[in-house]
């Protein structure tokens, strides 16, 4: 059982959590300060510090929760019952739907761009998303005895495709659309013929 003091330094952590989720939300994640959650808050400066070390440290927790978030989506659109190319498909349909439900998410899990793998590899979050689509795309390389790709080459392949159909919605519309564009699927299946191909 939680002390009096330990409960109310979960308090404090989640009200700055919920504060800084409501200005991302209204203002977007680049107008974030702590100056900015104490004061909307009534706390001192120095009790969010406690908490986070810094605005970057707040904008990395809701990056991981983003990408946790991703990765079950991913998860939950693959079937067994589905060839691997479909459930290949069924990521990338599930990827676009993630960004289109969870902009405001997606907006600080890619604020600078594709995460390099040396970022993937220190996040299990990130981590637990960039396998989900390796596996699909390796499983779709094993179902064709395709040994002569870099399956960690075509993941940077299909993972940027993927992110540059979504920035151009956003940089086109502002908000990404709820279906995705025919360009992509078109993509995605160019992207597949060449897995299948040796």
């Amino acid at each position: 059982m939680l002390s009096r003091r330990e409960k109310e330094i979960l308090e404090q952590r989640q009200a700055i959590i919920d504060e800084s989720w409501k200005i991302i939300q209204e203002e977007g994640w680049q107008a974030l300060s702590i100056r900015k959650i104490a004061e909307a808050i009534n706390y001192s400066v120095p009790i969010i510090y406690k908490h986070f070390e810094n605005k970057e440290a707040i904008v990395e927790y809701f990056s991981k929760e983003g990408f946790k978030l991703l990765s079950k989506e991913l998860k939950d659109s693959l079937s067994e019952n589905s060839s691997a190319e479909d459930n290949l498909r069924n990521i990338a349909l599930a990827y676009w739907h993630f960004a289109s439900n969870h902009t405001k998410y997606y907006r600080i899990m890619f604020g600078l761009g594709i995460p390099a793998c040396e970022t993937i590899n220190s996040s299990e979050e990130m981590k637990s998303s960039s396998n989900q689509m390796l596996n699909a795309i390796d499983k779709v390389l094993i179902h064709h005895k395709n040994t002569a790709v870099d399956k960690h080459l075509k993941l940077k392949t299909f993972w940027s495709m993927l992110h540059g159909f979504i920035a151009i919605d956003l940089l086109s519309n502002h908000k990404i659309s709820n279906t995705p564009p025919l360009t992509l699927i078109d993509a995605v299946e160019g992207f597949i013929y060449t897995l299948q191909k040796k």
